[in-house]
């Protein structure tokens, strides 16, 4: 998932944590062994890391004008 560049950088930040907390009973699963819970864990991973590099791109083109 990609966030938009039209979200401001809090708004983004909190989509990512809106996510991974949705993520958390999942993750819950997967403690017990769910492996279809693990690979939506790791699709949710994937996912939070391209939402975490859209933050630092907005940032870098707030901050280089």
């Amino acid at each position: 998932m990609t966030l938009g560049r039209h979200m401001s950088i809090a708004d983004m930040v909190q989509k990512m944590i809106d996510d991974l907390n949705e993520t958390m009973a999942d993750a819950v699963k997967s403690d017990k062994g769910n492996n279809a819970a693990m690979t939506r864990v790791r699709k949710a991973m994937q996912a939070a890391k391209g939402a975490a590099q859209d933050v630092r791109m907005q940032i870098s083109s707030i901050r280089n004008g």
